[in-house]
């Protein structure tokens, strides 16, 4: 339990971060960087399953309904990741950390729209106060916060297809990212500088590119450790560790602009998330009334 709290914290933490990293590679057009990034995870995720002896399991899985469900969540991770890259670039890491705040709210939606989950009253104030934030943000920045809601929105309809997906969290990962493999590869060359090279870029910025599929794959995994040894409760407190590291990075260390209109607005976002928190960890101690057989009286 104490070793998934630690491989948890060490996930989202290193998700947290992620807009220094990326931040690296700002003079790289952002289609460039992601195409890069999906490549080398690629290759990264492919080696640590033929390390582990997994690669056949995985290819005996690969069937047609499968793979087209691996397909639907290869695209919707693919403009996550793209959003967030083009976010850090342009210095919108404020928004991505209001987007990944939102996501869980947008989960609880898309349950409702997709699965038919009835929300109980404290889950409809929740949504309700984040729906608030997001319409005065709306309005303070004279402009609706796509990158946030398509972050939100592209995260919780990968996480809505993966439940769904039967395979864990390392293969599905891998066989999302070979779906994408070629697709990378064309951006890669399409989105190449104008010296007309595969590269095209110096050492310490393509060895950075490379670097890229390492630290996608190291949380992925600390994560898939950390989920196997806790409780889910647990792994849904944790879940706001990277947001809010990514809030002090805009604010403190990158120096993006936070007034105290943007505060209004991501207070009620907080507030949403715990109203919906404290209702869910209250849900999870209250037994539910188990039925007895017939004649058990």
């Amino acid at each position: 339990m104490s070793r998934g709290i630690w491989y948890g914290v060490a996930a989202y933490c290193i998700w947290g971060t992620f807009p220094l990293y990326w931040r690296l590679l700002r003079h790289v057009a952002p289609l460039h960087v992601l195409g890069q990034r999906i490549v080398w995870s690629f290759l990264l995720l492919a080696a640590v399953l033929l390390i582990l002896g997994r690669a056949r399991q995985t290819l005996a899985a690969m069937r047609p309904r499968i793979v087209a469900l691996y397909s639907v969540a290869a695209v919707l991770i693919a403009i996550n990741w793209y959003l967030f890259i083009f976010a850090v670039a342009v210095g919108r890491v404020l928004e991505t950390s209001l987007g990944y705040f939102i996501t869980p709210l947008v989960n609880v939606v898309l349950g409702v729209a997709v699965f038919g989950e009835r929300l109980r009253p404290p889950q409809w104030f929740a949504v309700a106060l984040a729906a608030a934030g997001v319409a005065y943000l709306t309005h303070a920045y004279g402009a609706v916060p796509w990158v946030a809601l398509g972050l939100a929105a592209s995260f919780g309809g990968y996480g809505l297809v993966k439940k769904k997906a039967p395979l864990g969290p390392m293969d599905g990962l891998t066989l999302e990212t070979a779906v994408l493999f070629l697709p990378a590869v064309a951006a890669v060359v399409a989105a190449r500088p104008e010296s007309g090279s595969f590269t095209g870029y110096d050492a310490g910025t393509y060895a950075l590119m490379v670097g890229g599929g390492f630290i996608t794959t190291l949380p992925l995994l600390l994560f898939a450790a950390s989920v196997r040894r806790i409780p889910l409760s647990v792994v849904g407190l944790l879940q706001y560790i990277s947001p809010s590291i990514q809030f002090i990075l805009g604010v403190f260390v990158l120096r993006e602009p936070f007034h105290r209109t943007q505060l209004v607005g991501f207070g009620l976002v907080w507030a949403a998330l715990v109203v919906f928190t404290a209702h869910g960890l209250v849900a999870r101690r209250v037994p539910l009334p188990v039925p007895l057989d017939e004649g058990a009286a």
